[in-house]
């Protein structure tokens, strides 16, 4: 049987206006953050189609509870997701067209590419978050605190159930397909259409959120962008246009943190990978803990504060 436990969570971004910028100290990564909110959406919308079509092939027990646990999971992100999701989109109506070509993208791989292929992507993709999570996770004293608890708690709840269910997409593509030689060969067109999709959505930030609202250019993350805005500056017969700061999410963290989740990501893609033996945010067993202790998880920096003001 799986260990995978399935949260329901509701973290009430209907209460009061969900900010684009939530965390104030850190514009980039809280748009970066955003984009992961949209993508999430299509991403484990696909995962569910998929996980679905895949249920009949698999003859293990053990990994068939896996599949199901993982599906469920992810059902319940996407679930969340949605949340705050509709949150920005009730301050700025445009980005439901983003959403919609978000989960366009993903609708037509379902549709167009091999159910292989899929597990191929869901495997490679989840694999790589261990490393990228542990590194938010542990800097969360300035990527989440800062911020809008609600949204803060959301993505922490998320990336550490990530890192739960870390090895679940590989036991399922395993099982299945069982070839690292076509992961591995999957895997640049996989990212390509990863990076396309953030794309979308970072265009749709800076298309309907106001440059006053987002403070940064949401295209920024990328260094293409940034080589291609830096360009029009230079030279004067072309014009750069002020989409807002050009910023990072990461540029604050050391560089040594950064090129550690970068080796990661790289060894993540590698054959015979075994996710159980990444190294592990220290963030995850705290919440595992409070979670079971009956903590207020979806007020992950507030809730004592809340308790203790309630008492008072």
């Amino acid at each position: 049987m799986t260990d995978l436990q399935v949260r329901k969570m509701r973290f009430a971004f209907a209460d009061y206006d969900v900010p684009f910028v939530w965390n104030e100290e850190n514009p980039a990564f809280s748009s970066m953050a955003n984009a992961v909110s949209f993508l999430a959406i299509g991403f484990e919308k696909m995962i569910v189609k998929m996980i679905l079509q895949t249920k009949p092939l698999i003859t293990d027990p053990a990994v068939a509870a896996e599949a199901d646990a993982f599906m469920r999971q992810e059902g319940q992100h996407s679930t969340a997701h949605r949340q705050h999701v509709k949150g920005l989109i009730d301050r700025y109506p445009g980005l439901q067209e983003t959403l919609d070509e978000v989960i366009g993208e993903f609708d037509r791989l379902t549709a167009q590419t091999s159910l292989n292929y899929r597990l191929a992507y869901t495997a490679d993709l989840e694999a790589t978050f261990t490393p990228v999570f542990k590194l938010m996770l542990d800097n969360d004293s300035t990527l989440f605190r800062p911020g809008d608890d609600r949204v803060a708690s959301l993505f922490i709840w998320h990336f550490v159930e990530e890192v739960e269910h870390r090895s679940s997409a590989l036991i399922i593509f395993d099982s299945v397909v069982g070839s690292d030689v076509y992961r591995m060969r999957m895997a640049p067109s996989i990212f390509r259409h990863v990076l396309k999709v953030i794309r979308i959505a970072c265009e749709g930030f800076n298309q309907h959120v106001p440059v006053e609202d987002r403070k940064v250019d949401a295209l920024s993350m990328f260094a293409s962008y940034r080589r291609q805005q830096n360009l029009r500056k230079r030279l004067p017969l072309l014009r750069a246009e002020n989409n807002g700061l050009m910023m990072r999410a990461f540029d604050d963290l050391p560089l040594g943190k950064q090129l550690t989740a970068l080796v990661g990501i790289i060894r993540s893609q590698l054959p015979k990978h075994n996710p159980d033996h990444e190294k592990l945010p220290a963030l995850a067993d705290v919440w595992f803990e409070r979670y079971d202790a009956g903590y207020d998880v979806t007020h992950w920096y507030t809730a004592g504060t809340v308790a203790s003001s309630e008492a008072n």
